[in-house]
């Protein structure tokens, strides 16, 4: 089966890569992307690569009082209509056959953007991310740190994306990123007056910049969808500077904004890449990742293992 998007040659011309704008594609059928293989790959995932959690959030949440969900991932995706859940299974290009499907999907705008190989679309670090939400569910205020083709492939879904360069809602130094860092971001009803809403049905979608704030909710279905993620070099560039300023600014150093210092900006990048070189063959095995979660965040270093223990902790009260 085909799997392809499309946008308008207006948006691609005129939004792209900086604003968002409506998608459409054809993976709302895909074979892969139904709840019974899903289930499966629940199975065939490191674990460290799901999370979940209660549905039944605020735009606002704030991580440590987020509701945990006593059920193991293949049971929270085959009774997500009525689990009251949300869940996300990461890296899905793990598995052979949803990387062809992710890299089929991206060749297909890249051709649209007049190019011929995703490498000179500078579509690079190709992930996926399916997310399977009970109904009325929420994903908290947030960024990601990477470009996204988001699709939605069954049941309704509100995507609120605000401006990536309204500092008066997301600062500077809440935009920074490091491990020790929640995803979540402060988060005020005051912001809606901002909010472009895409009200998203199966064969629809939105592109999602590089740190765009949003938040997520479902409808009144539970729901299916996909987030399609690349960086390109500028972007690997910027999430390596954005890393060093929050470590940084973690050890009592305050941090000028990217850009305001280049020379300092290229010291930190260069810095980055050094330990990051020495880290990476550690992080190929889940155990190595799981211990190097555990220095940065102790107990709760990830979530599947939390759960997990409360789930044998209770079975045996």
């Amino acid at each position: 089966m085909t799997a392809t998007l499309r946008a308008s040659a207006t948006d691609i011309a005129t939004r792209y890569p900086l604003r968002h704008f409506p998608i459409e594609h054809d993976l709302a059928g895909h074979p892969l992307l139904q709840l019974p293989r899903l289930i499966e790959l629940t199975k065939q995932l490191e674990k460290d690569r799901i999370e979940y959690n209660s549905g039944k959030l605020q735009p606002n949440q704030k991580p440590e009082t987020t509701p945990l969900v006593d059920l193991p991932p293949e049971e929270v995706v085959a009774k997500i209509e009525s689990a009251g859940a949300w869940i996300v299974l990461k890296r899905v290009e793990s598995v052979p056959e949803y990387k062809a499907m992710l890299e089929q999907a991206l060749g297909s705008i890249a051709r649209q953007f007049g190019f011929d190989s995703l490498d000179s679309a500078n579509f690079r670090d190709i992930e996926g991310y399916i997310f399977v939400s009970s109904a009325n569910s929420v994903t908290p205020f947030h960024c990601d740190n990477e470009d996204n083709f988001f699709v939605q492939l069954r049941g309704p879904k509100f995507f609120h994306l605000f401006d990536n360069e309204d500092r008066s809602l997301v600062s500077e130094e809440a935009l920074e990123s490091a491990p020790s860092k929640h995803r979540n971001l402060p988060y005020e009803p005051r912001f809606e007056e901002r909010a472009t809403v895409y009200d998203l049905k199966p064969g629809q979608g939105v592109f999602v910049p590089y740190q765009v704030p949003h938040w997520v909710r479902t409808g009144d279905d539970y729901s299916i969808s996909m987030a399609i993620t690349w960086r390109s070099k500028a972007v690997v560039r910027q999430n390596k500077l954005i890393f060093m300023n929050a470590w940084l600014r973690e050890k009592g150093f305050p941090q000028a904004a990217p850009g305001r210092k280049p020379a300092l900006d290229g010291l930190k990048v260069a810095a980055y890449t050094a330990m990051r070189s020495a880290l990476e063959p550690l992080r190929r095995s889940e155990r190595m990742r799981r211990l190097l979660r555990s220095v940065v965040f102790g107990k709760k270093a990830n979530y599947y293992y939390e759960a997990q223990k409360a789930a044998e902790q209770k079975k045996a009260a």
